[in-house]
């Protein structure tokens, strides 16, 4: 790791250990909601991807999974308030329970707009699991089914969360300095 990334977080808001406690017991939870159940999971990509394979490890029922890029941030930290999907999932959803994991909710705008193309392409019911809910940066109202930790109105980088691209690979979520990104 480098102490470059290291010296840019200001606090580190979930440890390694903290992380694993909440996949283990949000997987256990979506396994028992999900029993007898044809379940998709669908990540939102890019920052989805960790949590995503963490989560998976702990989900004791049958399971498939798929992607989608659906972004309203491009390069920036505010949204612009337009969803593009990117990539759409490949799997024919007629039939499936959907869970749509995400790293962070944040204004709500993408998965406002991710939602309901999901029902129009026939699947039986959506729901959203994410690993933080930063509720007050809400634009949109979403209802979250299954959440990690409430965090409070700070840019976080790690363990899939980015800031440009970079910082996705600490192992740990952390409050990234407001000089690296007002620069």
């Amino acid at each position: 790791m480098s102490n470059n990334m290291l010296n840019d977080i200001e606090e580190v808001l979930l440890t390694e250990e903290q992380i694993d406690k909440i996949c283990r017991e949000m997987g256990a939870q979506i396994s028992a909601d999900y029993e007898g159940k044809n379940l998709l999971l669908v990540g939102l990509l890019k920052g989805s991807i960790v949590f995503m394979s963490q989560l998976m490890k702990y989900i004791t029922i049958p399971c498939k999974i798929d992607f989608m890029i659906a972004s309203s941030y491009g390069s920036s930290t505010e949204t612009s308030g337009v969803v593009e999907i990117k990539k759409d999932v490949t799997t024919p959803i007629e039939g499936y329970h959907i869970l749509i994991v995400e790293d962070i909710l944040d204004t709500g705008v993408t998965l406002s707009n991710v939602l309901p193309l999901l029902l129009e392409k026939g699947a039986k019911s959506v729901k959203i699991a994410t690993l933080l809910n930063k509720p007050e940066r809400r634009r949109c109202e979403v209802k979250l089914d299954y959440q990690g930790m409430e965090i409070p109105d700070k840019f976080v980088v790690g363990y899939g969360l980015d800031y440009n691209e970079e910082y996705r690979n600490l192992p740990f979520v952390g409050i990234l300095k407001p000089c690296v990104y007002e620069k």
